[in-house]
């Protein structure tokens, strides 16, 4: 399964390399780079439902949890 935030949906990307040497010779293939998502594995403790939730987040997930709260966060993106 791939790599992916189960708050915000993020994912991995697939994008070109672009090199400033680029601009000088018109061109000069660098060919094309993955950039990965800032994965984390956390345990999150949700006081409503008095349990602890294992998910894997981005760190942009895990500041919706910290400014929403785990439990309207978690609903939101339909894990609980």
């Amino acid at each position: 399964m791939a790599r992916e935030c189960e708050i915000t949906g993020k994912s991995t990307q697939i994008g070109g390399r672009y090199s400033n040497r680029t601009r000088a010779t018109e061109f000069n293939p660098v060919g094309k780079t993955r950039r990965r998502a800032n994965i984390q594995k956390r345990r999150i403790f949700v006081p409503e439902l008095n349990t602890s939730v294992l998910i894997d987040a981005s760190a942009k997930g895990l500041r919706h949890i910290k400014k929403l709260g785990a439990f309207k966060a978690l609903k939101k993106a339909g894990i609980i």
